[in-house]
């Protein structure tokens, strides 16, 4: 069976990119740096297992209280 490694490559790069947006997202109601989250997410898909459970524990955390605009 061959695995073909770029392929390989190119789907870890995507994955990056898609967490990194998500990560963003995510970062900007949960934290107070959505671009230090969206920047650890993506280098997190080096390793899936990884990106997996810190995206399970972004999600599972509590949002950010939302501050008073008056």
């Amino acid at each position: 069976m061959n695995i073909n490694l770029t392929l390989v490559g190119e789907i870890i790069v995507l994955a990056a990119i898609a967490m990194g947006f998500i990560g963003y997202h995510l970062g900007k109601r949960k934290t107070h740096s959505p671009m230090l989250t969206a920047i650890s997410l993506a280098v997190s898909c080096i390793i899936p297992l990884v990106a997996l459970i810190y995206l399970i524990v972004l999600i599972n955390k509590p949002d950010l209280p939302a501050t008073a605009s008056s």
